[in-house]
């Protein structure tokens, strides 16, 4: 979001995004993931909500002026809520019915479109879209006609993209302007990334299994002189989009970067909006290789801003310190909803963050990572894992590689001693249902109780560290 008001930060909050289609994966398994990078000071806290026959009623946001009603019946949900606006701002999570869906990306209508739609300043909001969706959606596509609704019917006050998946397909929608938008469906064998910027451009008003929109998204582009059909098919980034100077060094270079991580082969030239919409990676996608994808920072080059100190980079790197939370929303079809869905998720930053996972089928989490607020708190998992960054970022070069091994381990850890759960959680799910509830709920407890132990070890060693390096340079020895 651009601006907040009343209780929230005053930072834009500007994201990065990237979708794997399931013939891209190491795994099979379809993937959207985000970084919300916001405002440090943000403590994000993990929510979960049960289904219910009488939900709320009406949305009335506490921030900004939009509300709308809400159907009676709502699903359970799980959130990624900042403390000071709880279901609000929902961010990423599975409902019950094992969608996924990840809010927002913020994007920009170009000046010239929103002349003849402009933004509505009591419509739908980022910090709504996604508790007034998710809770409400059985399949992705519902995701997108729910939200392609309400969007025709309150209009937008920004402008955003968001992702939804299900164990058939991905989608992604972009809002065009103040009721118009577009969504498509991701393709299988191909991957997608994003920062801040309208991506789509092809759209065909006739393949509804791949396209949804506006119904008059090209007639309307046509009748403001933002299409001319006599000049070719039409774009949907040239018609709706902003593309100006800021973009050629905040979001250029994220796609470029990404991209040439995963697919080197692509020679595009960072200064131009000639990025594939889509791309082949040279390898199979795999949750370790996103992981360091939303670590990126284009590391040991020139532009990397941590290696030189340079807090004044042109080039926007994906990790930077005010990022909030980053997750990776994995579906795998073949297994069971339970743990067949799942969000990885870093707390703060991501290139100096730890990510854990969460199992859709898990019904509480250890209270430390429910209570962070705008005050660093040893009670709170935000903080203990915000006290890591800040330490290492005080000397980024030699703290950071403490930090990332330390974490490395950790996760490779991790993801051993799931597979091992799984195996055992097949074994038993049909005929111990209880047992093996009870077998998820006790890994995940576990996992997340041990990494704020080895947080708070962290903060030790790089505390006791610090305190060396201080003593050094101040020694006024020599009496």
């Amino acid at each position: 979001m651009k601006k907040k008001k009343n209780q929230v930060s005053e930072l834009p909050s500007e994201c990065t995004t990237i979708i794997v289609g399931k013939e891209m994966t190491a795994d099979g398994s379809m993937i959207v993931a985000r970084s919300e990078d916001w405002d440090a000071m943000e403590a994000k806290n993990y929510e979960l909500y049960e289904d219910t026959k009488e939900g709320p009623k009406e949305f009335i946001a506490l921030d900004s002026p939009f509300r709308c009603e809400l159907p009676n019946e709502a699903l359970g949900y799980s959130a990624l809520a900042p403390f000071n606006l709880p279901r609000h701002w929902g961010s990423a999570g599975f409902n019950t019915a094992g969608v996924g869906m990840s809010a927002t990306e913020s994007i920009f209508s170009s000046d010239e479109v929103l002349k003849h739609d402009p933004l509505v300043e009591t419509g739908l909001a980022e910090n709504a879209v996604f508790n007034v969706v998710l809770p409400y959606v059985h399949t992705a596509r519902e995701g997108v006609e729910r939200l392609g609704m309400l969007i025709e019917k309150h209009g937008i006050a920004e402008g955003f993209g968001i992702g939804f998946v299900d164990a058939q397909e991905i989608w992604y929608l972009e809002t065009a302007c103040g009721h118009r938008w577009l969504a498509c469906r991701m393709p299988k064998e191909q991957y997608f990334v994003t920062g801040n910027q309208s991506r789509f451009r092809q759209y065909d008003p006739n393949d509804k299994g791949n396209y949804l929109a506006s119904a008059d998204l090209i007639e309307f582009a046509e009748k403001h002189g933002l299409h001319d059909p006599k000049k070719g098919e039409f774009d949907f980034h040239v018609s709706y989009a902003r593309d100006v100077k800021l973009d050629t060094t905040y979001n250029y270079p994220r796609v470029w970067g990404l991209q040439q991580m995963f697919s080197p082969a692509i020679k595009n030239d960072v200064t131009k909006n000639t990025f594939p919409v889509y791309a082949k990676a040279e390898k199979p996608i795999s949750i370790t290789d996103l992981r360091t994808a939303f670590r990126f920072h284009y590391d040991n080059t020139e532009h990397d801003p941590y290696l030189h100190s340079n807090p004044k980079e042109p080039y926007r790197p994906v990790s930077i310190f005010r990022t909030t939370q980053t997750h990776i929303l994995q579906v795998r079809p073949e297994l069971p909803q339970a743990i067949g869905c799942v969000a990885y998720v870093a707390m703060g930053m991501a290139d100096l963050g730890l990510f854990l996972p969460l199992y859709q089928g898990i019904s509480s989490y250890p209270v430390e990572y429910t209570q962070g607020t705008d005050q660093s708190s040893a009670d709170s998992a935000y903080w203990k894992f915000r006290k890591v960054m800040a330490l290492g970022m005080v000397n980024y070069n030699k703290y950071a590689p403490m930090i990332k091994e330390t974490y490395r381990k950790f996760e490779e850890e991790t993801d051993q001693r799931q597979r091992e759960m799984e195996e055992e959680y097949l074994r038993i799910y049909k005929t111990q249902p209880l047992r093996a509830k009870d077998l998820l709920q006790e890994f995940s407890d576990k996992v997340l109780t041990r990494a704020l132990c080895i947080a708070d070890k962290l903060q030790e060693r790089l505390f006791t560290e610090l305190t060396k390096d201080i003593q050094a340079e101040y020694l006024f020895h020599g009496a």
